[in-house]
């Protein structure tokens, strides 16, 4: 049998380069697997060879110590691959085809993914709506961040590209469909971003540009990117964005001198449960950004909130945020009549239509996240420097798609 090597969560701080089993279309026992899935069967997969997988910021949840994951936990939820085997109840998705896989898994067959609502799947998880590769408490799918990996459900679950050679000379483009494209786009969407419109995403690392870049191809008039991480407000600056340095202090106050106005259309959240307070030297404080956004949203606005939160989170400063409860200024929120949109980016709802915007240059979403192709062998180095402020997407290349 083939071999097959993946990143993996060992300990806070630390991912390591192993050996880890061919995948197969019966679900082994593994990290994290739930014991209810060990054995299952799944004559709808398909078996991909790894074009390329991306190391995501909700993966550094994990790495970072923040999450229940175990020890020896399979990374990766951002695949895009090479189909070189199918199960014998796939249909339409064949061997050869380049195909984006959303990070969220769903069945097709469920009454939430019959409404499109795939990122809170019910039949692929046994705690929980919703699943994803690779994750802390999402069912035990075992991670992309691997040579070979297996995507369940195959004929629902994949995009396929219409062209092998176009895909491969965008690739690094395409990838970005399985997560954070969608998943910005999503932020940008429910937050009302809309032909001159003005906006505002908290956070400036890649799924925070993603919204930006979204926010731009929707139509905003202005988008402000807000951050404390020079490197990264540049990078939002790269291509059109208005930024502000929240470690100079409240960001409304920043947002008037830019619009005349302390409000703006809509609020993005990109930043999620490690979020930190304003000002020179801020500590982490999780609800600072839900907050500021609800006060810089003007009244009848809507706050999109792609940036993750948690239920749990042993690395809290207190007791409350350690159970994902946050001190949320709630009646701010009812006073001004917002609305409020979380969750799982529900991505095959967004991801064919990015695809064609991708393929006929309305979007260069790799250029705005700066995607930097890497070795699987490189990914430890890639983690560290992403965690230490990197204004980098990297890109993994297991099987050498990809042009280092």
């Amino acid at each position: 049998m083939p071999s097959n090597r993946a990143v993996a969560y060992k300990a806070p701080g630390i991912v390591e380069i192993i050996d880890t089993p061919f995948p197969t279309f019966e679900l082994q026992t593994g990290p994290g697997v739930h014991p209810v899935n060990v054995g299952r069967k799944v004559p709808h997969g398909v078996i991909l060879r790894t074009v390329s997988t991306n190391i995501c910021g909700s993966d550094q949840h994990m790495v970072r110590g923040r999450t229940t994951a175990p020890a020896g936990l399979v990374l990766g939820h951002e695949i895009t691959g090479e189909v070189i085997e199918t199960g014998p109840d796939v249909e339409f998705i064949k061997v050869g085809d380049i195909v984006s896989a959303p990070f969220n898994i769903s069945c097709g067959r469920c009454r939430n993914c019959k409404e499109g609502k795939t990122g809170i799947c019910l039949n692929v998880n046994p705690d929980r709506p919703g699943s994803a590769y690779g994750y802390v408490d999402m069912g035990g799918w075992v991670g992309g961040q691997a040579e070979f990996v297996l995507v369940p459900y195959a004929d629902w679950n994949l995009l396929r590209f219409p062209d092998r050679d176009q895909a491969l000379e965008k690739i690094m483009d395409l990838t970005m469909l399985s997560d954070i494209l969608p998943t910005g786009f999503h932020g940008a969407v429910t937050a009302g971003v809309g032909v001159g419109s003005t906006g505002y995403v908290a956070g400036a690392g890649p799924v925070g540009l993603a919204a930006a870049a979204s926010a731009q191809l929707l139509g905003a008039a202005v988008v402000i990117v807000g951050d404390l991480n020079e490197d990264r407000l540049a990078q939002a600056r790269s291509f059109g964005c208005e930024t502000v340095n929240v470690a100079n202090g409240d960001p409304a106050d920043q947002i008037e001198q830019l619009l005349g106005v302390r409000e703006v259309d809509a609020g993005i959240d990109a930043v999620g449960f490690e979020a930190r307070g304003h000002g020179a030297g801020a500590q982490e404080a999780p609800a600072t950004v839900l907050n500021s956004l609800m006060d810089l949203t003007a009244a009848g606005g809507s706050l999109g909130i792609p940036g993750l939160y948690v239920t749990g989170d042993p690395g809290a400063a207190d007791e409350a945020a350690q159970k994902g409860s946050l001190s949320l200024s709630l009646g701010t929120g009812w006073a001004k009549s917002l609305s409020f949109t979380t969750g799982q980016c529900p991505v095959m709802k967004y991801n064919r239509q990015l695809m064609m915007a991708i393929l006929h240059d309305r979007i260069q979403i790799a250029k705005a996240v700066n995607a930097t192709a890497i070795s699987l062998q490189d990914a430890p180095r890639g983690y560290a420097e992403f965690d230490a402020g990197a204004a980098t997407k990297y890109v993994l290349n297991p099987n050498g798609y990809l042009s280092n």
